[in-house]
């Protein structure tokens, strides 16, 4: 991915001040020609802009929660560094390992000090890169039960979400807590399916605004408009929604399939209506036996069709002549389609 102008700005900007650095350096040195430094003061510039703008792009993808993270890590280390330098830890070893032709316990006294200090930052900061939430909470516990019990964790809708209308419904019901959150630019998309010229893209968009104007109006639900700034403006939507999702630690709710592996493979939560209405249709095993009322004819003209509770579809097969009745219906196999679970079954015996 190529790194936006903003950073690429940031690059340019170091550069030139390192390079400017280096000139007034140079024509400040004294021996040799004005030329012959200026030189040098170039390649040093050169030498040293490239060495940090090579080591920001290996953290390229080093966020700033992981600078908060590492900065926990690295106190927690440090801290610890501390009380073991007050018990006199250093000293101690400095006594022992003192060279015999001079006392030089002060200087090894500094030398472990900072030995000491950098090992345990560094062990505190990595192992905080390598925690998990739950780990903090064990340290943190109130910041974790505030958070995550009580409002819960934050969760961003893309606009198929909001158009599809269920999601009010799923949060009444307590199954979704947390704030709903709303890029801006998913706004600016389903403003620019209600201003289409195809009547169906306007009517989706026209309903999407619909309902939420209804969710922000509704006191249950806590929904916000967040004015994200994603680090490119020629990302795809679907990127863009994947980098607020990172940036805020929220999951990410969806009903496009390849985003949702996306995200899950860039560590985001996915909560996917599609999934959770599948996981709640009631399933049928065959051989196992139904009762239902035949409605309608089937494709072929011994069949007569029935609907599950759940709405998928029925085919019974010599059953044309109980059409508008109930009957008892043994399941005998089942067929997945593009447009759903077909269930096939037999009359029971009697």
């Amino acid at each position: 991915m190529a790194a936006p102008a903003s950073v690429n700005f940031a690059r340019v900007t170091y550069f030139l001040i390192c390079l400017s650095v280096g000139i007034v350096l140079a024509l400040g040195t004294k021996g040799t020609s004005a030329d012959f430094n200026v030189l040098w003061g170039i390649a040093g510039a050169l030498v040293v802009s490239g060495f940090f703008i090579w080591l920001e792009t290996l953290v390229k993808a080093y966020t700033l929660r992981d600078f908060s993270t590492s900065t926990f890590g690295l106190l927690v280390g440090i801290c610890c560094a501390w009380l073991l330098t007050q018990m006199g830890f250093s000293r101690l070893v400095a006594l022992v390992i003192r060279d015999d032709t001079g006392d030089r316990t002060a200087t090894i006294n500094l030398a472990i000090n900072i030995s000491i200090y950098a090992s345990l930052g560094f062990f505190g900061a990595v192992l905080a890169l390598r925690s998990s939430r739950d780990d903090f909470a064990f340290i943190i516990p109130y910041v974790r039960f505030r958070q995550e019990g009580t409002t819960g964790q934050p969760v961003v809708l893309d606009a198929d979400t909001i158009m599809d209308g269920r999601v009010p419904a799923i949060a009444r019901a307590g199954f979704l807590r947390g704030r709903l959150i709303v890029p801006r630019f998913v706004l600016d998309e389903l403003q620019s399916l209600a201003s289409s010229p195809s009547a169906v893209r306007r009517q989706r968009g026209e309903r999407g605004i619909a309902l939420l104007e209804k969710m922000q109006a509704d006191k249950d639900l806590q929904v916000t408009i967040e004015e994200a700034r994603t680090s490119a403006s020629g990302e795809t939507v679907q990127e863009r929604l994947l980098q607020v999702a990172l940036l805020l630690g929220a999951r990410l709710m969806t009903m496009d399939e390849n985003l949702a592996k996306v995200a899950r493979l860039r560590g985001v939560d996915v909560l996917n209506l599609d999934e959770l209405t599948d996981a709640l249709k009631p399933k049928v095993a065959v051989g196992e036996r139904v009762r239902l009322p035949l409605v309608r004819p089937g494709k072929d003209d011994h069949q007569a069709v029935g609907y599950l509770p759940d709405g998928t579809m029925l085919v019974v097969n010599h059953a044309s002549n109980k059409m508008n009745t109930t009957q008892d219906v043994v399941v005998i196999s089942t067929l997945q389609t593009s447009a759903g679970t077909m269930v096939f079954g037999e009359l029971a015996e009697v």
